[in-house]
């Protein structure tokens, strides 16, 4: 059992239990790529290690009052038959590598047009003040509108083998835009449940499930996916969404067919250029926060000069 695949599906596995996303796009490449599997070993033994990774993320959201089930009901009602048609249609199809190959860079252009959405509604949201936060209770689920959600989503796991976790969250923060990120991920992680149970028994039947790899990937990717959901079911918005949009964009850049080099490359740019804004950003505050504040001993000046009889406060001689 190698420990390295092990770390790699921890680390992959806390992105899972952190934003919903990510799964499919970055665990199947570390295997092929770092680790030399067969595409059909990493796809089956992935899928099959996914049954046991995202129920316990699942789980940790019930346990929080995160997820919303009326929509899981909804896109699962579209997500686990389109699964089996997308199965059957890429049959029908010879389901070539230049046919999955094809439909994953539509899914990852649709990714990256998505992520940039994103940065441009969190742009606008601060710009209003508007936040997106709302309750559970409060979201009024629009049947039809989930239910193709759920199909689309299913389609894809069907015909590429693949999760389409990333594009569910990304038409589901446009269909709701109102829904926290505690909310999206809960949801996404739960109406996954029953669509990575379909697609792994495909994997067990027509796929090339090695069970050491699938054991090593449950014991880095369980733990891993339990710490990531307490974090996404507590944290406040601000921090998880950024964390989904940067998954989100990594699943694109992977999906449109990067290497693994540039990918690598292009991510900690991002990261560098990320961080080098927030220590500007933060650097600024302060200088703000003086100029605004008022001291102490001004106010009370102040409240005296106003009011001669108000209490005064002690002074030290």
């Amino acid at each position: 059992m190698n420990p390295y695949v092990i770390l790699g599906s921890a680390i992959i596995g806390i992105l899972v239990g952190l934003t919903g996303a990510g799964g499919g796009a970055l665990m199947t490449p570390m295997l092929i790529l770092l680790f030399s599997f067969k595409p059909s070993t990493a796809i089956s033994s992935d899928l099959v290690a996914s049954v046991l990774m995202r129920p316990v993320g699942s789980l940790v959201h019930m346990q929080k009052g995160t997820v919303n089930w009326r929509l899981v009901g909804w896109m699962c009602i579209g997500s686990v038959p389109m699964a089996f048609l997308g199965a059957y249609l890429l049959h029908l199809m010879g389901g070539t590598k230049g046919q999955q190959t094809d439909i994953e860079i539509v899914l990852g252009a649709a990714l990256l047009i998505g992520t940039a959405a994103m940065l441009l509604r969190s742009w606008l949201d601060r710009r209003s003040g508007q936040a997106r936060t709302a309750l559970i209770g409060t979201i009024t689920v629009r049947p039809a509108a989930s239910l193709a959600i759920g199909a689309v989503g299913g389609l894809i796991v069907g015909m590429t083998s693949v999760g389409a976790g990333s594009l569910m969250i990304v038409l589901l923060l446009f269909t709701y835009p109102l829904i926290s990120a505690k909310q999206l991920v809960g949801t996404d992680l739960t109406q996954a449940v029953p669509l990575t149970a379909a697609a792994a028994l495909g994997a067990l039947a027509f796929g090339q499930v090695q069970f050491g790899l699938t054991t090593a990937i449950v014991i880095g990717g369980v733990p891993a996916v339990l710490v990531g959901s307490l974090l996404s079911s507590r944290a406040p918005d601000k921090y998880i969404r950024p964390v989904i949009a940067f998954v989100i964009f990594a699943s694109g850049l992977k999906y449109v067919g990067l290497s693994t080099t540039a990918l690598g490359w292009t991510l900690g740019a991002v990261l560098i250029a990320c961080a080098a804004y927030w220590f500007i950003s933060r650097a600024r505050r302060p200088s703000t926060a003086a100029r605004t504040e008022t001291p102490a001993t001004s106010r009370a000046e102040t409240v005296a000069a106003a009011d001669p009889e108000a209490p005064q406060p002690l002074r030290s001689t």
